[in-house]
């Protein structure tokens, strides 16, 4: 690929791009405008509303005898008024005044347990208790609903005779949850109600000689521990993730039909395909400037919903710092990686600019549409969002708002997304490949995503990693729902049917060569030695410097040691050596060593290396493990490269985790050996453990790689 022919098309793309109006009106202007109009002018308006409300009276009926002094208490309330002109219906006045009416008895919706149902009443997310249809309660819901008054009080017949003996009468306040004028009745005769119920209380105290608050047996307090800024992020993590990223995937919807469909429908794109161009620069270019005018639109997005949340909401109140707006902005990043190059490989399948669009509009609804689940409560970014496009990063801008995003879980999500992405990268320079598409043509399904027989060859780079995303999906979401399953089964499922199983198939289904697609060859006796003497060192060296550079926390370091002792159940050592050992070494070998490491084989030595190195590190799905897993990796990457065979690799990783888990296994071996109880190694294992990998590096070092015709 020519870098310089890719920077001459993403220029040319590029520039034509933010020369469109509707480009521009969509990645920009939409945002800078829209966002101060709609909030300003809703805030505005709730406001005015809700002084409006605050300002009316209250229209309250009362229905049934008011014991002395409760009519006054509720009349003292300058903003409540008593409306005499609505007595209850005949048979509803006759039933409170004979007594054969009672107030039901409720249970609140939910759970089992008693609630107050004056305070539940005012709750807004309708969660007071419902009463069976009853003459009171309709009669009621007709004066409420019809607006004739905004609250209906029953004092029901037991209030008269309870007052007098001191005991507790029956109030039910009826109101209606979807008027604002209603709900504020009903707050103000409960603030009323409250007054009279505490002198009530202190009088019968004082008259009894009994000590104040004897009545109340205990004051509750609850305080809300959370901070203004984590209460702040909780109410923007509601809304501000979902318009981030359906706005910032806007952004290029209209670029990706216009660099594809668009230039069908110009006559350029059969201009751009007879010219000296190649279909990985074609794509590179047109991709690169899609995703850069996706990217102004979520830096758009982000500048103008904060200055606005920022201008028109109390700091006080809601508030949202930079630090905060920039970190969202990154998050963004992933996601329109991914659906720029989704968006570019449905697109070039258009014909017309129209048809593009009837072509990405689903396409984007589905995409973006899920991220709304951050407008749910308790709906939050964890083990099985952490893997879902799109939704996981809308999870985890809401986790960065109220400061909760746990590292691994941040980590997990962005390797999701890159992987994501880099399928689909790779689906759209495949579709820019087939030059019977790009003329507008159609091609099977099969045939564009290569799903052929490819006897006796290997696999490619981009089936390699396509290979490990789907392995890497596979294996997250399968050992999620095994963890009820104890240690040995988890393992034993993940490796055998998640990795080994995979790997068996794939080369099986697409005919690869077995033999040189999963280097399976007799190792030289030197690449034995330098195997064993990496193997037993690694690890030491791994722990007592690597570590150091980012030292797990406690829980993770407990965590490793219960699954390498097997959940603590009684095994003897050769059990574990099997499980833990013997068991990864020979699946996550054959499928990282074999089937991903051949594929690289063509980028050549060291890209091939430090790629499949990468990959094995991020497949143990935490950023603690990233670097020390790195560096095992590149080890057995270098070592399967140079002996030729993947048994040197298995040999080496078996040897990796049998020490540590045997270390592990026997506390009094560790001890002998200097391990201390920390996460990390001490320096003088440490340092013998670098004399002996460095010898095992020399020995690897005089190993002459395996001929391309020398036989497997």
């Amino acid at each position: 690929m020519r870098i310089g022919i890719v920077a001459e098309i993403f220029r040319k793309e590029l520039t034509e791009t933010l020369r469109d109006r509707r480009t521009l009106l969509m990645m920009i202007a939409l945002p800078v405008l829209l966002y101060p109009l709609l909030m300003i002018g809703f805030s505005k308006l709730q406001v005015s509303q809700r002084e409006a409300t605050e300002e009316r009276t209250s229209r309250i009926a009362v229905w049934g005898a008011a014991p002395g002094g409760l009519r006054d208490a509720i009349a003292r309330d300058p903003k409540i008024a008593i409306d005499a002109g609505l007595p209850p219906p005949d048979a509803v006045r006759k039933g409170l005044e004979e007594g054969t009416l009672r107030r039901p008895a409720v249970a609140p919706r939910g759970a089992g347990g008693t609630a107050d149902p004056g305070r539940a009443a005012a709750r807004q997310d309708g969660a007071s208790p419902r009463e069976a249809d009853h003459p009171v309660l309709e009669a009621a819901r007709a004066a409420v609903t019809e607006r004739r008054v905004d609250a209906v009080l029953v004092l029901w017949p037991d209030v008269g005779p309870a007052m007098a003996d001191a005991g507790a009468g029956s109030v039910s306040i009826y109101f209606d949850s979807v008027r604002e004028d209603s709900l504020e009745a009903c707050s103000r005769l409960e603030a009323s109600l409250d007054a009279f119920r505490e002198r009530l209380v202190a009088e019968r105290e004082r008259a009894r000689g009994l000590a104040q608050g004897f009545a109340l047996g205990l004051d509750v307090r609850a305080t809300n521990v959370a901070r203004e800024a984590r209460q702040s992020g909780q109410i923007l993590g509601l809304f501000l993730p979902f318009l981030l990223v359906t706005m910032s995937l806007l952004g290029g919807f209209y670029p990706a039909i216009d660099l594809t469909a668009g230039e069908k429908e110009r006559g350029t794109m059969q201009t751009l395909l007879c010219a000296p161009v190649s279909p990985a620069e074609l794509v590179t270019g047109k991709y690169l400037a899609v995703w850069v005018t996706s990217l102004i639109a979520a830096l758009a997005n982000v500048v103008s919903l904060g200055t606005t949340v920022m201008r028109i909401l109390p700091v006080s109140s809601i508030s949202i710092s930079l630090p905060t707006l920039a970190l969202a902005f990154a998050m963004l990043v992933p996601v329109t990686l991914f659906i720029t190059a989704v968006f570019l490989a449905v697109a070039a399948f258009a014909k017309d600019f129209k048809d593009g669009q009837n072509f990405l509009t689903p396409v984007y609804m589905l995409l973006a549409m899920p991220a709304g689940v951050t407008m749910l409560r308790g709906i939050e970014l964890n083990a099985w969002t952490a893997f879902v496009p799109v939704v996981n990063i809308a999870l985890l801008i809401k986790a960065l708002l109220v400061a909760e995003a746990a590292p691994d879980l941040i980590f997990l999500a962005l390797l999701s997304s890159s992987a994501y992405a880099a399928l689909a990268v790779m689906l759209a320079a495949r579709v820019f490949g087939r030059e019977q598409v790009m003329l507008g043509g159609r091609e099977s399904l099969r045939g564009l995503l290569g799903f052929q027989r490819r006897a006796g060859a290997t696999p490619t780079p981009a089936f390699a990693l396509t290979a490990f995303a789907l392995v890497l999906v596979l294996t997250f979401y399968g050992s999620l729902l095994l963890q009820s399953a104890g240690t040995i089964t988890t393992v034993l499922v993940t490796e055998y049917a998640f990795f080994l199983a995979p790997t068996l198939l794939l080369v099986a289904g697409f005919g690869f060569a077995f033999s040189r697609t999963l280097a399976i060859r007799r190792p030289p006796l030197a690449g034995l030695v330098a195997a064993a003497l990496i193997g037993s060192s690694a690890w030491a060296v791994a722990a007592g410097l690597l570590i150091r550079l980012l030292p797990p926390p406690e829980s993770l370091v407990r965590a490793l040691e219960q699954v390498l002792l097997l959940d603590g159940a009684p095994a003897p050592l050769w059990t574990v050596w099997l499980v833990i050992a013997v068991t990864p070494a020979l699946c996550e070998e054959l499928f990282f060593r074999g089937l991903v490491l051949s594929g690289l084989r063509r980028l050549g030595l060291w890209p091939a290396i430090l790629t499949c190195a990468l990959l094995f590190g991020l497949a143990h799905s935490s950023v603690y493990r990233l670097i020390p897993t790195f560096f095992v990796g590149l080890l057995l990457s270098w070592l399967v490269w140079k002996t030729g065979s993947v048994w040197t690799g298995v040999l080496a990783h078996a040897l990796n985790n049998g020490i540590a888990a045997t270390l592990v296994y026997n506390k009094a071996l560790a001890a002998a050996l200097g391990a201390g109880t920390q996460a990390y190694l001490g320096w003088k294992p440490t340092l013998a453990a670098v004399g002996v990998l460095a010898a095992g590096l020399l020995v690897l070092r005089s190993v002459r790689p395996p001929a391309a015709g020398d036989a497997a």
